[in-house]
């Protein structure tokens, strides 16, 4: 590690073995920076045409009750999937390109899915301040949740970082949100 930024080099046997290596490095206390020269090469086995990649991916989407598929596409370029449509919540975006990330053959995910808005601004703030109340957040009423379009900016103070990050998946969790911008203190 030089000044806080470490490269990762080498060959893994899956996409999946990069991606963990990738958050691995990420979590170590003083990286700022990661860079990655790891390369997925597939056992003889494993080998996969981007035809049978793209089965495998469209047929995982369709499998999965949380992630409407319809408006999804897949394209597949030398086992690195791109992921393309729209959905309703952030948690289908994340989960798609997750439940793929183990498949045999896919060497990267590209995740461009957007989120597709509905809800007013007023929707998503009352959404928002419903679910800190539902999840038991102490002082759920000290937090100021503002939406202006599908930006909320989040104010307050917690008393855990565990509880701040309870705040964040409550928020990225609604309907329409496509950008926090995180006030709170700790």
């Amino acid at each position: 590690m030089k000044d806080g930024i470490v490269t990762l080099a080498g060959h893994v046997d899956s996409y999946a073995e990069k991606w963990h290596a990738e958050t691995a490095a990420q979590r170590v206390s003083g990286v700022k920076g990661v860079a990655v020269e790891i390369d997925v090469k597939l056992p003889g086995s494993n080998q996969r045409t981007d035809a049978d990649i793209a089965r495998a991916v469209k047929n995982t989407l369709e499998w999965n009750v949380f992630i409407p598929n319809d408006p999804l596409k897949v394209m597949v370029e030398d086992g690195w999937v791109t992921l393309t449509g729209e959905v309703p919540w952030e948690y289908q975006r994340r989960l798609a390109a997750s439940s793929i990330r183990y498949l045999a053959g896919v060497t990267g995910v590209s995740n461009q899915i957007v989120l597709k808005p509905k809800p007013t601004a007023a929707a998503v703030k009352a959404d928002i301040e419903a679910s800190l109340k539902r999840r038991a957040v102490q002082d759920a009423n000290a937090i100021k949740v503002e939406v202006h379009d599908h930006d909320v900016t989040l104010s307050g103070k917690v008393h855990s970082l565990a509880e701040k990050n309870l705040i964040h998946n409550a928020v990225w969790n609604s309907p329409g949100v496509w950008k926090v911008t995180d006030n709170i203190k700790t």
